[in-house]
Formats: C-alpha cells, structure tokens, sequence
C-alpha cells in the first residue's frame, strides 16, 4: 500500500470509530532488562506470559524490534526524543539528559494532552539504586514535560517508596501492580474530563535485584532462587498489563488507544533458563541478545493484528506518535535517528529505507535490513558483519566474503558516528553548544540533597546495603 493508500485508510478508520475530532489517547509501556526470549509467544520453556501473548494476538508484534541501546538510560533517552542516546547527553546509564532537547512528553503538553509518568525515570543523572525523585530535581519528570509523575531514579521493586511529584510515598505490593494502578488512577481522571492523555508506564522489572511473591515464584520451584525471582517478576508484570488492557475496555477507551509496550535492552545472564532466545549476547552488549527486544503495538480497529518483520527501534516511537497525533515538524530536534511506522500498521514493508544505528560506550552498531555490522570499539576499524535473515544467530562472520557489504556499512556508519559526534557537541542546539549547568552523573549516597532522608532510607533493606556507615 502506498503511503497516501495508508494515510486515507487511517483516516476513514478513525472516522468509523468516530474519533475524528479526537486525538488518540498513547500510553507507552516499557520493561526493565526483559529480554526478548522471555515470552510465552515466543515459547520461553517455563515463563507463560497469557497476558501479552493475548496483546500480541490482538496488536501488531515486532520480531525485530531493537532497543536504542543496550542498556537503560540511553534507551529511555532514545525514547524520550527519537534520537540516538550520544546525541542527547546520555551517554551510558545515570547520565541526565540534556535540558536543551525536546521530549515526546513536552510535544504532547504542548499538543494539548494530560501528560503522566509512572516508574522508572533515570534520566536525572543520578545512580544508585532507585530512590524516589526530589521535588528540586532539575532533571524530574516535571522538567521534560509530565503534568504528573509518580517516580523513582532507577530501578525499584516491591513495597517501593516512590515520589509523587517530589513528596515521598511508602507503597506494598508489586511494584509492577502499584504503577499500573496509579497511571489507571490518571487515566479514569482524563477519561472523565475528556481529555487525551500520554501516559508513560515504565516498570523497575525484572531489573535485578529480583523480589517476586511466592505465589508469582510458585511455577518455577526447580529453578534457583535468583532465577524463581526473576520470572515472578515477570509473572506480576504480565499480570499488570492484562490490569491496564482489561481497564481500557472498561472505560470504552481501548478503541482510541494506542498502546506500546516494549523492553529498554537485552537480557541478562545468569538467569536459567536463559533470557534471550537463543540469540547471541546480553545487556550490554551490540549483539542481538543485547539490543533486540520484545515489543507489540495494540490500537484496536485501527492497526492490523499480526506480526511484522520490518525492523524497528525506539527511536522511532516519537516520530511515528508524531505523525499519527500531528506534532508540528519542529517537535523534533534534527537530525533525528527515527521514522515514522505507521505505514507498518496497515501493510507488511519489504524494506526499511532508513538503517538502524546504534552507539553506547565505544562499541557501536548499524543495521541495514537483513545486514548487520558491528564492533566492539569504533576506534580500531575491526568490523563483524552478519545476515541476519540466514543467520539471526550471529554465528558466521561474512566481513572476509562479503568485502563490498562491509565497506559499504561501515563507511555508512563512521558517518553517522561523526553526526553524532557533532550533536554530542551541541552543534543541534541553537547556542551550537552544551550548556555548562548540565550535571554529570551522580551516586545519591554522596548527594547532600539526599542527606536529609539517610536515617530513614537506611531503614528500607533495598538501600540498607547500598549505604555504608560512613554515608555523609
């Protein structure tokens, strides 16, 4: 189908559900270190997932779907501005990311939508285990345009204590049921005002350290106990997105509502059985296993049930939202790194025309539909490369027989790099310079901001650990 084809469609689509005068409703949805192997879909040997199998039928699954890097802060950041994290200050994970870049949250303000956050954050720069956010963060949620925001740095698990809007809140339970809960609390309030909204629901599993129930352990009693953890993570996280599906129904709201959902890298090791599908590599890494995770798109009645092949990213989440919600062009800062997928959404591509690169702490990646080349360090020119429709499993290096491939990616993605290298500058901002205030990563066992809450943070076992008795 043509692009136009594909626009018309999309159009007398929502004029049958007659929501022509309203914009849909977006809510992203995204995991915390799950792999792409870990899916009942994907027939994982002991993990059933009924929950996002049932979205997968319904939606539209992505069986190369990347993150943006291999790791969690520049993925978010990717996310946050459709641009590749180096571009945007975010360099490795508990870096901030730049206030001079423009955020999805901020267009979607702008656009007139109730903007919420719930979970993770880790674009404030600041390390350590998840702790809830400080009202005079400069880099909160609040900062990158959310209305609302329910937030901890980084990871966090059961009976969290988060920070709504900057005041602290003990919560018990799962902590993948506790956001879920809350962002539906936002959503019942925007349903009822008749307002759009862009909710971002962004969980702390099944990011180690792994803290499951023994009725979510309960199926995997022959597994080690890190490993029983771990996938009750997941049963509970699954077990809130069925919450957050059946919700929409409820409220007659699934029609207008899109919902993504995704992981922000590779798997782990040290998890049996094992997280990544068999692909090659973990977290971390600029293989398979590391960068290519799961990821649905459910819009009832507007985007096809099926599975698609066309590779995709997280960069182009903020485009494609753009184009189905009608940002202005200047939404985003250019050059961005994504494109815009709603053509996916009624037809199968043969092509993506636009390749895939990806750049985190040296090493770095570009695919170009089934070729994939990569290395372990940009500096010394030493290339894999990889077809990765005759080989998903990145076993047979073709750099050596397929000279003119290699050369080709890898001139493509030097010059991407110097690009990035470029933005890293500042050279995409109208000072054509980083501004000096941006903070460099901190540990907020050492940040006098948090001084305050030491004796009571010392209290909770997730920090207790984490807080040495010399802790200013």
């Amino acid at each position: 189908m043509r692009r136009p084809d594909f626009l018309l469609a999309l159009t007398l689509s929502l004029a049958a559900l007659g929501c022509q005068n309203r914009p849909a409703n977006i809510i992203l949805v995204m995991a915390d270190d799950m792999g792409w192997g870990e899916t009942g879909y994907y027939n994982h040997p002991v993990l059933k997932t009924p929950n996002l199998d049932a979205m997968a039928a319904s939606g539209l699954r992505f069986d190369r779907f990347y993150a943006g890097a291999p790791n969690c802060s520049p993925t978010r950041a990717s996310v946050m501005t459709g641009r590749s994290n180096d571009r945007t200050g975010v360099e490795n994970h508990g870096f901030a990311l730049n206030h001079q870049e423009r955020t999805l949250a901020q267009a979607m303000q702008a656009a007139g939508y109730a903007t919420g956050h719930f979970g993770k954050w880790h674009l404030d720069g600041i390390r350590g285990p998840g702790v809830p956010i400080l009202a005079g963060d400069d880099h909160n949620p609040g900062r990158f345009g959310f209305d609302v925001w329910l937030s901890v740095t980084n990871f966090f698990d059961r009976n969290p204590l988060m920070s709504r809007g900057g005041a602290f809140e003990e919560f018990e339970g799962d902590s993948s049921e506790i956001i879920v809960a809350e962002a539906l609390k936002f959503i019942r309030d925007q349903v009822q005002s008749d307002r759009p909204f862009f909710a971002v629901i962004w969980y702390g599993s099944p990011h180690d350290p792994f803290v499951a129930s023994e009725a979510d352990m309960a199926a995997f009693a022959h597994l080690d106990e890190p490993s029983r953890n771990h996938y009750g993570e997941l049963v509970a996280m699954d077990r809130s997105i069925g919450t957050l599906r059946g919700a929409l129904r409820d409220l007659a709201i699934e029609d207008d509502t899109l919902v993504w959902f995704n992981s922000d890298n590779g798997g782990l090791r040290n998890v049996e059985p094992g997280t990544v599908g068999g692909l090659r590599g973990f977290k971390n890494s600029v293989y398979e296993g590391g960068l290519r995770v799961p990821a649905i798109i459910e819009w009832p009645k507007v985007i096809r049930a099926g599975v698609t092949a066309y590779p995709a990213a997280t960069m182009d989440i903020f485009p494609t939202i753009a184009a189905l919600v009608g940002l202005p062009q200047e939404a985003l800062i250019t050059p961005s790194d994504g494109v815009d997928l709603s053509p996916v959404f009624q037809d199968e591509l043969a092509r993506r025309d636009k390749p895939l690169a990806f750049r985190h702490t040296g090493r770095a990646a570009i695919v170009d539909n089934n070729y994939k080349l990569l290395t372990q360090d940009l500096s010394s020119a030493e290339f894999e490369l990889y077809d990765l429709d005759a080989d998903p499993l990145e076993t047979d290096n073709l750099r050596d027989r397929q000279p003119e491939v290699a050369a080709r990616l890898a001139q493509e993605l030097t010059a991407w790099s110097n690009s990035v290298d470029a933005s890293a500058l500042g050279q995409d901002y109208p000072s054509k310079a980083i501004d000096p205030s941006e903070s460099q990563p901190r540990v907020w066992m050492q940040m006098p901001e948090y001084a305050p809450y030491f004796d009571q943070l010392r209290q909770r076992p997730e920090y207790a650990s984490w807080m040495l008795a010399d802790t200013p």
